[in-house]
C-alpha cells in the first residue's frame, strides 16, 4: 500500500468498504477483487482494502481483536511489538512515574497505543511518511497521543520524561543485524539518549551479545508461548535495582519472571531420569542455572543448556522429558533403535551438535506407529543421543 491507497481508504467510502470485507481468505481474494472492479469500485481502493484485510488477518497473532480496527504496513507489522508485550513495556514507565514518553521510531504505533491506553502522554515519531500516517490512524482514539513525521534523531526531547526506541534491525538487503551498533539509530545514539533522558528503553535483537550490553541497565528477554520475541534494555528508573539480566515468559495468560540476582553457576553431572529443555528466553538471558536450581538438577555438559535431574518438577522455565535411553551418536545405531521401538515420527532437538536435522530425518527413513523425541547433544564432552518422551 502507498500513500494514494491510504488516502483512498481514509475516505468514508474507503473505510466503509474495508469494514464490510469478509474475513480474509487468500483463495477468495482474486475473485473478490474482480467482483469489486466489476461493481465499479476504484482499483486503487480495492487493492488497498484487500491488502489491509490480509494484514489485519496476520496481525491477530500480535494484536488480537484490536487488529480489526487498525491499519498496517507489511514492514511495520513485522517489527511491531505484540500487544501483551507492549503492555509490559508501558507498565515500566507508569511504575517509574513517567507521564510523557517519546516513542522514537514508533512504526505503526503498537507501543504508543499501549502507553496511551495507560493515560501516558505520547509523542510518537516516525520518519517514514506512510508509516507515520498509519500510526496516526491507529492512535486516533487517544487525544494525548501526537504523531510526528520526522527523523527521530532530531526530535526535541525537552518536554518528555521517558523515551522508547525500536531501532530498525535490517539492512537495505533485508538481512537481520544482531549488533546494536549496526541498527538505525545506532547504539551511540541510544546511549546518548539515555544519558539525556534516564528513563529510556530500547528494543534490541534477542541474539545480541552480552558483552555489548551496559552493566548498569536491565536487559530482559521475552518469550511468548515458548518463542523468543524480543529483548529490551531498560535504563535508569525503568530497570529493577540489582538486576542486569532477566527473562519474562508469557504463556496461556500467565507470566513468569526470573533474573540473575543471587544466581550461581550450575554444576554438570550424569544423565538422570529427566531432561529439561529451557525456554529460549531463559537460555538467551543466561539463566539456565535458575532452571537447574528449580528442579534440583545439573547440566549435561558445562557448555550446553540442557538440564537433567532425577526428579520430575513442574516448572514454567522449560519443557520436561523422560529419558528412556542414552546412546553414543551414530546414524546406524540410532536408526536401528528407533525401528526396534516402532517409531515412525520423531521430534529432533539439538544443542552442541553440527548435525543437519532435516537431513538426519530423511536418513532415518522411519516407519511405524510410535513417536519419540531425539535429543542430539554433548554429554560430558561426548556427542550423544538421548531418546526421550515428553511429559504431558
Amino acid at each position: 500500500m502507498d500513500l494514494a491507497g491510504l488516502s483512498a481508504l481514509l475516505t468514508p467510502q474507503g473505510w466503509e468498504l474495508l469494514e464490510a470485507l469478509p474475513p480474509y481468505r487468500q483463495e477468495a481474494a482474486l475473485h473478490l477483487a474482480e467482483r469489486l472492479h466489476a461493481e465499479g469500485v476504484d482499483r486503487t481502493l480495492v487493492a488497498a482494502a484487500l491488502t489491509q484485510s490480509r494484514l489485519r488477518a496476520r496481525a491477530h497473532a500480535k494484536f488480537g481483536p484490536f487488529a480489526d480496527g487498525m491499519l498496517f504496513t507489511p514492514e511495520g507489522l513485522e517489527q511491531a511489538t505484540r500487544l501483551e508485550v507492549a503492555a509490559r513495556h508501558a507498565q515500566r514507565y507508569v511504575a517509574a512515574g513517567v507521564d510523557r514518553v517519546a516513542d522514537l521510531g514508533c512504526g505503526i504505533g503498537g507501543d504508543a497505543m499501549a502507553l496511551a491506553a495507560l493515560d501516558v502522554g505520547v509523542l510518537a515519531v516516525e520518519r517514514d511518511e506512510l508509516t507515520a500516517a498509519v500510526a496516526t490512524v491507529n492512535l486516533r482514539h487517544w487525544p494525548h497521543a501526537e504523531v510526528r513525521h520526522e527523523d527521530a534523531t532530531t526530535t526535541d526531547l525537552r518536554d518528555v520524561r521517558g523515551v522508547f526506541l525500536d531501532p530498525a534491525r535490517r539492512t537495505a538487503s533485508g538481512r537481520r543485524v544482531l549488533d546494536p551498533w549496526q541498527a538505525e539509530p545506532s547504539w551511540d545514539v541510544v546511549l546518548a539518549t539515555a544519558a539525556r533522558v534516564p528513563a529510556t528503553g530500547v528494543k534490541v535483537a534477542p541474539g545480541v551479545r552480552h558483552d555489548l550490553l551496559p552493566p548498569d541497565a536491565e536487559t530482559q528477554w521475552v518469550s511468548v508461548d515458548g518463542d523468543v520475541v524480543e529483548a529490551g534494555v531498560w535504563f535508569g528508573p525503568l530497570a529493577r535495582p540489582g538486576v542486569t539480566r532477566s527473562a519474562l515468559l508469557l504463556r496461556d495468560g500467565s507470566a513468569t519472571l526470573v533474573d540473575d540476582t543471587g544466581l550461581g553457576r550450575p554444576p554438570a553431572g550424569p544423565v538422570g531420569g529427566y531432561l529439561y529443555d529451557p525456554d529460549g528466553a531463559v537460555v538467551r538471558a543466561g539463566l539456565v542455572g535458575q532452571l537447574a536450581a528449580d528442579v534440583e538438577g545439573r547440566l549435561l555438559d558445562p557448555t550446553i543448556a540442557y538440564v537433567t535431574s532425577d526428579r520430575l518438577v513442574a516448572t514454567p522455565l522449560g519443557r520436561a522429558f523422560v529419558v528412556e535411553e542414552v546412546l553414543p551418536f551414530g546414524l546406524k545405531t540410532l536408526r536401528t533403535r528407533l525401528r526396534d521401538r516402532g517409531v515412525g515420527r520423531v521430534e529432533i532437538l539439538k544443542r552442541g551438535s553440527a548435525v543437519d536435522v532435516e537431513q538426519l530425518r530423511r536418513q532415518l527413513r522411519l516407519t511405524g506407529p510410535g513417536a519419540a523425541t531425539v535429543v542430539l547433544t554433548r554429554v560430558a564432552g561426548r556427542q550423544s543421543v538421548l531418546l526421550c518422551r515428553p511429559v504431558q
